[in-house]
């Protein structure tokens, strides 16, 4: 390590984020983890994430309410913050909104991970936001003292260890309550509704799931309930189960442990996916970076400027590179 650490008692972790964001911070909660393996760890998050972060084995308590609606809220959550007296916080948020969280907890503020101004424990590198995601908190924490001192060069940080969902999902055949135990592929065809240009049209996810389908795969469709008209615009050219809205995210991650492929677009469910160790193609656009944000793992990308630019045969062949052998193939004729 870069330094010995006092005795740390209590810790709060900050992360607010989207899906695929807190999916990639999890390698850096586990590490914290690691590094205080005594301390009593709280998380300061959101709704969406609160049984995610009690499921894991990283946190003796959460806090979903960091995302406060008003001034009043906030500075009632500044009083609790203020109040439990933590001896460190890592904020692996380094927004504006959790730099202002450290500011009103002066003029005695804990010992701060992170890039507020008047941090004691500041990631200091002006090119952080040039960093890939893990390699940005690796060494955020590195500078905190908490990881060792080898150089972190593109890919060298660990992705997140989702291992201990897919022991507590307890299922070892987690598509008998779909219907189905044959092999499969999970497509997220999602995204954030106000970034239409990081989806891949949902016809083309379509007329891949027939080639997979061809291939001797069961077709899921997975996300969020809101993407449930996706799901039946695939359904309507090729025969699929629509998961949508009906899986918790440690179902997700179920399931990609066990699944043949998956494909989607850059979102949180394919980021979780991709985590859980499914081989999984990921597609992007301009608008998105994947040196800086892509996950990690059994994963390949493809990226095109405009997605409506992208033809299922690109997809079939990029799938064909990750998943060289397929269920139907054995029953192919030679030549």
């Amino acid at each position: 390590m870069s330094r010995k650490t006092r005795e740390i008692k209590k810790i709060l972790v900050i992360k607010l984020g989207a899906l695929g964001d807190f999916v990639q911070a999890l390698a850096a909660m586990k590490h914290i983890r690691e590094a205080h393996p005594a301390a009593h760890i709280t998380l300061l998050t959101t709704p969406p994430f609160e049984a995610l972060a009690m499921a894991s084995p990283y946190f003796n308590a959460v806090e979903p309410d960091g995302r406060s609606a008003g001034i009043g809220e906030t500075l009632s959550m500044i009083s609790r913050l203020r109040a439990a007296n933590y001896d460190r916080v890592y904020d692996l948020q380094t927004s504006s909104r959790s730099n202002f969280y450290f500011q009103l907890l002066r003029p005695f503020p804990p010992e701060w991970s992170g890039i507020a101004v008047g941090a004691s424990l500041p990631h200091r590198n002006r090119d952080r936001g040039k960093m890939h995601t893990l390699e940005r908190q690796a060494e955020q924490l590195q500078e905190a003292g908490i990881w060792p001192d080898a150089p972190l060069t593109p890919g060298s940080a660990p992705p997140a260890d989702l291992s201990w969902i897919i022991k507590k999902s307890g299922a070892a055949r987690p598509m008998t309550s779909a219907g189905t135990a044959r092999p499969y592929a999970l497509l997220g065809p999602g995204a954030s509704a106000h970034r239409p240009e990081k989806r891949w049209p949902v016809e083309r996810f379509a007329e891949l799931g027939q080639h997979l389908r061809d291939r001797g795969l069961d077709v899921l469709v997975v996300g969020g309930p809101q993407e449930s008209a996706l799901a039946m615009a695939i359904q309507r050219k090729v025969q699929a189960r629509d998961l949508t809205g009906r899986t918790d995210f440690a179902q997700i991650a179920a399931l990609g442990a066990r699944a043949t492929l998956a494909v989607g677009n850059d979102t949180g469910p394919i980021h979780l996916i991709a985590a859980a160790g499914a081989p999984t193609l990921v597609l992007f656009s301009a608008a998105s970076d994947p040196t800086l944000c892509g996950p990690r793992g059994h994963v390949a990308v493809l990226q095109a400027e405009n997605l409506n630019e992208m033809p299922v045969t690109d997809a079939i062949a990029a799938v064909a590179r990750l998943v060289p052998v397929m269920p139907n193939d054995a029953f192919r004729r030679t030549p």
